[in-house]
């Protein structure tokens, strides 16, 4: 029972790490000479970074991978520290359905974070605002990261949904 909650604590942090770097770091996506984000965009060449306003085309779908960046990454720590309450509180054999019930919802975010930036990336790219060429990039290890923490938030809420507490 130990190792499984030692893997179960490991399993969630992992999860929280992810859409930490996922969130901060600036590659969701890059190109030879530059890396862009949710937040700003950098030329690599000249190590010039200029944030992402509302001067960009489709800042309204900026705003929204933001917003629910943050919500995903604010809920699943939540979700581990409602865990741990519920480590101790719970009665035996109850199920801890709050702490999955927040993990999904942190899964759902970082779905909607990902969707919509697969969606309208597009659009995202071909702003004037950006002073370069960014049209021609791909997706960045944060983008991917954002995506494996989509699995691994959702995989962590249905082992809680699944998990009774033992002695």
């Amino acid at each position: 029972m130990l190792i499984l909650l030692a893997f179960i604590i490991v399993f969630h942090i992992t999860s929280a790490a992810l859409l930490f770097i996922s969130t901060i770091d600036n590659a969701w996506w890059v190109g030879d000479n530059f890396s862009t984000d949710v937040w700003r965009m950098c030329a690599t060449n000249i190590s010039i970074c200029r944030a992402i306003t509302d001067e960009f085309n489709e800042y309204q779908s900026i705003q929204a991978v933001q917003a629910a960046m943050i919500l995903s990454t604010i809920l699943c720590c939540v979700a581990f520290l409602v865990f741990i309450l519920q480590l101790f509180r719970l009665k035996q054999g109850e199920r801890f359905v709050l702490t999955s019930i927040i993990q999904l919802l942190s899964c759902l975010c970082v779905m909607i974070a990902a969707s919509i930036y697969t969606d309208r990336h597009e659009e995202l790219h071909q702003s004037h605002g950006y002073g370069m060429e960014v049209s021609k990039g791909q997706y960045g290890y944060s983008f991917v990261l954002a995506w494996i923490a989509f699995a691994f938030t959702l995989i962590s809420g249905v082992m809680y949904l699944v998990l009774r507490k033992r002695k």
